[in-house]
Order: C-alpha cells, then structure tokens, then sequence
C-alpha cells in the first residue's frame, strides 16, 4: 500500500489523551533522562491516566527488566505495574522462540533483561561460545559490559550460529549527556564477523508486534523523542505519532526529516497529550500559518515572519519544510528561521 507523504503536522480538536487509548511511551528522552524524571512528565502522565488514557512504556533497552522498569517509574511517581513495559528484550526473544526449538540455548551478549525475556519464551540462556548455542542475542549491556563478550559473539557468528539484536540505536541519552548504545556494540561485532544480525526494536515490525499483543490497543499514539527509531516505529505500525523535544531531536534535524521520520504532532514536553494540537493552514504560494507565524521556503533558506508561541512557528516551519522536500529531506538552511524561535 501506498501512504501519502506526510508535508505538515495535524491539528486535533480533541486531546490526545481523549482521542487514543493508549499511549505507547518511549522512556529514555520521553519520560526520564540518566534516571530523573523529566520536567512535566509526572504530572502529565498521572493526568492522563486519571482520564482513562492507558499508559504503555515501550523501550529500545534491554538492559533492565520489565519488572526493574516500572519500579523505577513507581519511585519516580509513576504508579506502573511490569506489564505496563515492553522491552525490545521481550521482541527478540518472541523473534529468536519462532525460529529456534524450544528449550534451545541461547549465548547472551547483554544484561538481565535479555535473560529474563529468553526464560519466558522457554529459551535457556548461555555465557559461551563453547556451550553450543542455537542463537546469539546482543542486547545493551550497559557500561561495564566486558570487552571479552563482544568477542564471544564473534566466535559464535563466525561458526554459523544465527545472530540477533534487540536494536540498533547508536546512542542512549544518560544524565551526563549522549553515550554509545546497543548500536554501537553491534557495530563492533558487524565488523569482526561481515553478519549482519536479525533486528526486533523500534523501527522495525517485530517491536511493534510485540507491544500491540501485550497491550491490546486498538487506538495506539506513539510518544517518543527519536525520529528514527519512535517516529519511523509508528510509520512502519501505521499509526500516529507525537515527538516531544525532552530528548535527541532539535529543530533543525525535524525540518530536515524524511517522509518516515515526520510525526502527527510536535510538542515540547509530555504535556502534549493532554490538550488538542493547533493545526497549520495556508499552502507553498502564501505560506503556512499556525499561531502568530508565517512560514515559507525560499530558494535558499527557510523564512519565518510573524510572532506568537515558538512551538507554532516550529509547525509552521515543519510545513514549509517538509512540503518544499517533498519524499526527500529538505536541504535548505534553516538557522536564522529557528534562531528566531531560540531553537
């Protein structure tokens, strides 16, 4: 099927919390950075609960159990239960139980939510390359993951053995600012063996799978702050998406953005889900209008007049942007417009 190229973010009348049913959160950047809570975030989420919104916590990092995740949002203020967290641990391993034998073993590059997420789908985790196993599985280790299992994997790969990955993000941000991710240790592997591994997190099919069968929602918003993992998860889902500016994302890489990476909604915080988005008129000859602002694509640059909200001007520019890129990123330069809106 073919999908019409997304040129402006929409508008809705209605909140969001009170236009889905449920909302599939990404947590690092959306809900907590290095462990602390956003600004905002328990405050909107508590809200929106409390309106009959269900919340879902759908991660890339396969570090940390379902079980360790919702403690942590618990002491963070957000009551949630395990159930309410998907982990791209718990995708791999749906992933790796379809195409190996039950009770196969597994070697496991990773923590111990990867080794959880194996036991429930009846899999048995190993340490070694030596201990015959039927896959390898590469998840986020965190930083003192040794040196030593990267190697393992290798050796395993090297003799045949079927390789996954729970994802490939590059970076995770932390408190201090952005580290290496699981992405970047899958790097090291890829160029040890020349494989290529089978994928399950976000963007990709199997975590989206794997969070509408845990959750049952029928009317999923994915809330993330990723344009290629969160954004292009809800593009190959088929569903709507709201980037919020807490994580990864600035300004000018959201003007640039690809067909794949362009959200239904743009907001700064998590506040975004409880009111209604402002939609952005006017067309390419007379410019895009949302708030006070006006915006146009000039031959060169991206221009902006007007005054108002800076979030408007930002959807504003998000039009004029994606409509003068069309199916491609657009290229023109866009600093002096987001300047104006301190972006």
């Amino acid at each position: 099927m073919t999908r019409s190229v997304r040129t402006s973010p929409e508008g809705s009348e209605r909140a969001l919390n009170e236009a889905y049913d449920t909302a599939l959160l990404d947590l690092d950047g959306v809900v907590y950075a290095g462990g602390n809570a956003i600004a905002h975030a328990v405050e909107s989420l508590g809200t929106a609960r409390d309106g009959g919104m269900r919340l879902a916590y759908v991660t890339n990092n396969a570090l940390r159990t379902p079980g360790t995740v919702a403690a942590h949002l618990t002491e963070l203020g957000i009551a949630t239960d395990a159930g309410d967290v998907i982990t791209s641990a718990q995708a791999v391993a749906r992933l790796i139980a379809e195409q190996v034998p039950s009770g196969a073993r597994v070697l496991v590059i990773g923590g111990e939510g990867l080794r959880v997420a194996l036991r429930e789908r009846g899999l048995e985790p190993v340490e070694s390359a030596e201990d015959d196993p039927a896959a390898v599985v590469q998840g986020f280790g965190g930083p003192e993951l040794p040196w030593g299992r990267f190697a393992e994997a290798s050796y395993a790969i090297a003799r045949g053995v079927p390789w996954y990955a729970s994802n490939t993000d590059l970076t995770i941000p932390g408190a201090r600012g952005i580290a290496p991710g699981n992405g970047a240790a899958v790097e090291v592997v890829r160029i040890a063996t020349g494989a290529e591994p089978q994928v399950a997190g976000k963007p990709l099919p199997p975590m989206h799978r794997e969070t509408i069968l845990r959750t049952g929602a029928q009317r999923p918003l994915v809330v993330g702050d990723r344009l290629d993992t969160d954004i292009e998860g809800a593009f190959n889902g088929e569903v709507d998406s709201l980037l919020v500016l807490t994580g990864v994302t600035d300004g000018a890489q959201l003007l640039a953005a690809l067909p794949q990476h362009r959200p239904t909604y743009v907001d700064a915080d998590l506040r975004g889900l409880l009111t209604g988005q402002p939609e952005v008129t006017g067309d390419a000859d007379d410019g895009f209008r949302c708030g006070g602002w006006t915006a146009t694509a000039g031959a060169e640059r991206l221009e902006l007049t007007g005054d108002g909200a800076e979030l408007d001007g930002l959807r504003a520019l998000c039009a004029a942007a994606w409509t003068a890129g069309g199916e491609q990123g657009c290229g023109l330069d866009s600093g002096k417009a987001l300047a104006r809106l301190g972006l």
